[in-house]
């Protein structure tokens, strides 16, 4: 009920669910006090299909008593757990709360296996056979889902087998963007650039300092535009791994290739972003999982997905 914006469902609940209980409530005292006048053949009167006669009997007992059972069980239930509204339940309970008690018991038993990995260093510890398996596992659960199972990535999400690195890709660094995550943002600059011609100019320019294809004429044109973009790039365009700006001379496209996938980043910048995994893996987990990204880059032996 938390993650609604504001009270107005919560209430809703609260007063459907009330009316609900008290419904049933007075249908089964209405029921009870009705009294159908009898026939001297007990029954009501009323046939059906010429020979089905309706009796006038009493409700069972046990109906009507399981029938109280369920509106008792019913509202304890609500006293106890959510579900009247935004009311939390007297015993606190939560799929949240649950949850994270699961995942801190299992973290403590896996306490002794972590143990034996967190004294050593990533670069060591990605070439310990039973240390890569863990961390294959916690990649497939936490990475793959965007890097892939074979952690090439993809358009907007990083190949993480290259050398190519927008924040560096030293154990630490790795450590860092696997804990605090990252937001990558790069600014629309046509504004900054100037016409759509100069736009097309520096698209031009940018594929030129890697060799791909582009339009030599243009690409000269759009050389004095590239100031512009020169102060996260660089004058040589080699990128800033500080602020996370990708090497424009390697070749390595993240958000798409070519003249017009350049021009549509220029006009209309990106933002992207890596979720922190704090909060979701211990310190000796996210250690596991660094070496075994650190060494999907240095060729260092890896789990059965990459063979």
């Amino acid at each position: 009920m938390s993650d609604f914006i504001n009270g107005f469902w919560s209430n809703y609940i609260a007063v459907f669910t009330t009316a609900a209980i008290a419904g049933c409530a007075l249908l089964l005292w209405i029921t009870a006090r009705k009294k159908v006048p009898a026939r001297s053949d007990n029954t009501t009167g009323h046939v059906w299909d010429e020979d089905l006669t309706e009796m006038n009997n009493p409700l069972p007992l046990w109906w009507v008593g399981l029938f109280v059972l369920t509106i008792v069980f019913g509202i304890g239930y609500l006293f106890l757990y959510p579900g009247f509204g935004d009311y939390p339940g007297s015993l606190k309970w939560s799929t949240r709360g649950e949850y994270t008690a699961e995942v801190t018991t299992a973290n403590k038993e896996l306490e002794p296996l972590y143990a034996q990995f967190t004294a050593k260093a990533p670069e060591e510890l990605a070439g310990d056979p039973a240390a890569m398996a863990v961390g294959e596992r916690l990649f497939m659960n936490n990475c793959a889902q965007c890097h892939g199972s074979d952690a090439r990535g993809g358009k907007g999400f990083p190949n993480l087998t290259d050398n190519d690195w927008l924040h560096g890709g030293t154990p630490d660094k790795i450590n860092e963007t696997i804990t605090k995550g990252r937001i990558g943002m790069m600014p629309p600059m046509a504004a900054a650039v100037g016409s759509a011609d100069d736009v097309k100019n520096v698209a031009n320019y940018v594929l030129s300092l890697s060799g791909a294809p582009h339009d030599s004429v243009r690409a000269q044109l759009g050389k004095p535009k590239f100031v512009a973009c020169a102060a996260c790039h660089g004058a040589d365009g080699k990128g800033n791994q500080a602020i996370g700006a990708p090497n424009l001379t390697d070749d390595i496209w993240l958000h798409g290739y070519g003249e017009q996938a350049v021009i549509a980043m220029v006009n209309n910048g990106k933002t992207n972003q890596m979720p922190a995994q704090e909060e979701k893996l211990t310190t000796a987990q996210i250690h596991v999982l660094t070496s075994y990204v650190w060494g999907l880059s240095h060729g260092r032996p890896q789990a059965s997905a990459k063979q």
